[in-house]
């Protein structure tokens, strides 16, 4: 785990509040936690059996509090009763499809589920260190590629906007209240435990593991990174233990990446190599509400943090296969 930048030392019995335990990165994040000696805590919603937390046990070596993001009352006292140092927040409606379709939703849980978490976190005498999952789609649609953190964040769809928000949000209780926050903003997440298969990367490798064309909804083009989840639960670690040791990172915002720029198509055609597969793509070209270009510089993180990804795409497309197929063969 050291050798991640991890150190076990600041981990073990150390309090920590998990939103979003359920979501692809915070399962992965609850068992490198526990795998380090944490004291974890999770709060969970929705109870989802097929989740990484549940399918894995990891929901046995945790506490659970039962409720909702936005519930402030309950987010201060679960702070204050299990007397938590550090919060990892990562709760939120992660689906643009689901954010256009329902976009109060998608703003009370991404919007006020921040604020509500930070207001509580600032009323808690405890609580050392917070890193606040924002996104890369909280920039919007620019023309000078790659994103740095200094691009304007400027979301228009509700996905995006709701994003922003919550992103600038965390950056205003830092500034006004010297609250000890810090902020993800990551490629697009992909790896085993992601059960939303209209994700292209779990619905792709489905679709070839039960011998069917994979669809994409757009016509493909769209550019992207992709960052696998393991890398993920390992950033907020790495960020929580460097805010502990360098307070003036408190406020600043990190873009994570593997900075190598893949088209929808190039990567279901990664998928299709490395599953060995001749289907082809089932391209429908029906997508909507979605930023064309958009991908990351990784250049601060790699300065301020000496960061870089533990996998290549293909390393962690090959893992991500395989969770797959052990997951999809064993009986539901």
């Amino acid at each position: 785990m050291e050798s991640l930048g991890i150190s076990k030392d600041f981990w073990l019995d150390r309090p920590v509040l998990v939103t979003g335990a359920t979501g692809l990165v915070g399962s992965w994040l609850v068992r490198r936690l526990v795998d380090a000696g944490a004291d974890v805590v999770c709060l969970v919603r929705d109870w989802v059996p097929q989740s990484e937390l549940l399918r894995a046990r990891l929901i046995e070596q945790v506490k659970t509090v039962r409720g909702d993001v936005c519930d402030q009352a309950l987010l201060e006292r679960t702070l204050n009763e299990y007397e938590i140092n550090t919060v990892m927040h990562l709760a939120a409606q992660t689906i643009v499809t689901t954010a256009s379709r329902n976009p109060v939703s998608t703003f009370e849980v991404n919007i006020k589920g921040t604020w509500s978490l930070l207001e509580a976190c600032r009323r808690a005498s405890t609580v050392k260190q917070i890193v606040a999952a924002s996104s890369d789609k909280s920039y919007g649609e620019h023309e000078a590629l790659p994103y740095t953190e200094e691009t304007p964040l400027r979301g228009r769809y509700p996905y995006d906007m709701s994003k922003a928000c919550a992103d600038l949000i965390a950056q205003s209780y830092a500034a006004t209240y010297g609250l000890p926050v810090v902020i993800t903003r990551c490629g697009n997440f992909y790896g085993g435990g992601d059960l939303n298969w209209n994700r292209i990367v779990p619905g792709t490798i489905r679709s070839v593991l039960r011998g069917r064309r994979p669809v994409i909804r757009s016509d493909g083009q769209y550019v992207r990174d992709y960052f696998y989840v393991e890398d993920g639960a390992a950033i907020n670690m790495l960020l929580a233990e460097q805010l502990a040791a360098r307070p003036e990172l408190s406020g600043q915002a990190f873009n994570f990446s593997n900075e190598i720029q893949v088209t929808v198509l190039e990567l279901v055609r990664r998928i299709l190599q490395l599953t060995d597969s001749d289907l082809q793509p089932d391209v429908r070209n029906e997508a909507t509400n979605e930023i064309r270009y958009q991908y990351l510089s990784a250049e601060k993180a790699r300065k301020t943090l000496d960061w870089k990804p533990s996998f290549t795409l293909d390393e962690g497309l090959l893992r991500t296969i395989e969770w797959y197929k052990f997951f999809l063969a064993a009986p539901q």
